[in-house]
């Protein structure tokens, strides 16, 4: 009998974008059952993964009630099912599973540690959030830092005495390189996209204050006041109930002649090649997936000097790194990258994919998991 590992994000879209290929893969050697809140989502996954899936219902956001119900459906999943490891990502349901998996008896509980979201808070929220990470941390029996940023901070907030390990350069899949690549399909749907002539700069994301939409946004207007013909395409949703921007910002991205608006999309490959860079001036991030995405699409990046980001870029070199938070700086750095777009930001861009390949490829990544889940069967 296969023996069973549990894999637990909140939301399905998580699981479904953060975990594409590496569900199916993993379960050649396990029984795999992915756990989500979003049962449209979970359908896909079981599709395409060719793994059980379990619709639970988790919130986002800090709910005593609603969290204490999650709580109780996952012990009693967990008393039912009797998985020899529960392996957590994303902050609601890892605290949660890792919970429920202590209480229940599970032998191996492993929790993923990406993005802290204490770091861009203050006061009682941010001691909540440090109680709460502490508590995910002492229920798992395995932490895995997504970086070496990750990993330094916990060890300086001290969070957790537990070792902590890196797998591989960081990153929680690795990129499929096959996937992102100019291929002749994804040229001519980014024909479609592309403004001839227009220097293009290209954000992904949630569209949301703790990525740096703010100073995006202003920064880029001023820019077009000396540089008219740029363009910038916004390729994420708003946000309206975790840390949504100002409504003069929403208003200008919605309605500024040179800023795309363009939502959610499930393909971004054509966005980026359609685009000349990357800009991605977030507060906080465990290893962000986007930036390596780009860089194998061959973008250089402008990436503020956070987790994950200052592993994947190296300035000057196939991107440029900046402060987080400083409008004035990020302007300065588009600026030189229209002003150098024939010169040093084509020789980043010439680097941005090579640097990925080596480091980031994705079955090097599956295989050292792999091969750290059977290191727990010994």
């Amino acid at each position: 009998m296969s023996i069973k590992l549990i894999r637990i994000t909140t939301i399905s879209q998580s699981l479904n974008i953060l975990l594409k290929g590496q569900l199916a893969f993993l379960n050649n050697y396990y029984e795999i059952i992915g756990i989500a809140f979003g049962e449209e989502g979970l359908q896909e996954i079981s599709q395409r993964e060719g793994i059980r899936t379990i619709n639970i219902p988790i919130s986002r956001k800090i709910s005593l009630w609603e969290d204490f119900q999650s709580l109780a459906l996952l012990i009693s999943l967990f008393i039912k099912e009797k998985p020899y490891i529960v392996h957590a990502n994303t902050p609601k349901a890892s605290l949660l599973s890792m919970i429920a998996a202590w209480i229940t008896g599970v032998p191996h509980r492993v929790y993923t540690v990406t993005g802290l979201r204490f770091e861009t808070t203050t006061g009682n929220l941010r001691r909540l959030l440090v109680i709460m990470e502490k508590i995910t941390c002492w229920c798992a029996t395995k932490v895995i830092p997504e970086g070496e940023g990750v990993k330094m901070r916990l060890i300086r907030e001290k969070i957790t005495n537990k070792p902590l390990k890196v797998i591989l350069h960081g990153n929680i899949n690795g990129i499929d390189l096959q996937h992102f690549n100019r291929t002749q399909h994804v040229e001519l749907l980014a024909s479609e996209i592309r403004e001839k002539g227009k220097f293009t700069f290209c954000f992904v994301g949630r569209i949301v204050k703790d990525k740096g939409i703010n100073e995006l946004v202003l920064a880029f207007v001023r820019l077009t006041k000396v540089y008219p013909e740029i363009r910038l395409l916004l390729v994420g949703p708003f946000e309206t109930d975790l840390d949504p921007v100002s409504s003069e910002i929403e208003h200008t991205i919605l309605n500024h002649s040179s800023i795309s608006f363009v939502g959610f999309q499930q393909d971004i490959r054509p966005y980026l090649s359609a685009s000349d860079a990357l800009v991605f001036p977030s507060y906080r991030e465990g290893f962000p997936n986007v930036v390596l995405q780009a860089g194998a699409m061959g973008l250089p990046s402008i990436v503020t000097d956070i987790n994950g980001c200052n592993e994947i870029i190296e300035d000057g070199v196939n991107g440029v790194i900046i402060p987080p938070r400083d409008e004035e700086t990020l302007y300065d750095a588009m600026k030189f990258f229209v002003e150098h777009r024939d010169t040093d930001v084509r020789a980043m861009a010439e680097k941005a994919r090579p640097i990925i390949v080596d480091r980031f490829e994705q079955h090097k990544v599956w295989e050292a998991l792999l091969a750290e889940y059977q290191s727990l069967e010994k």
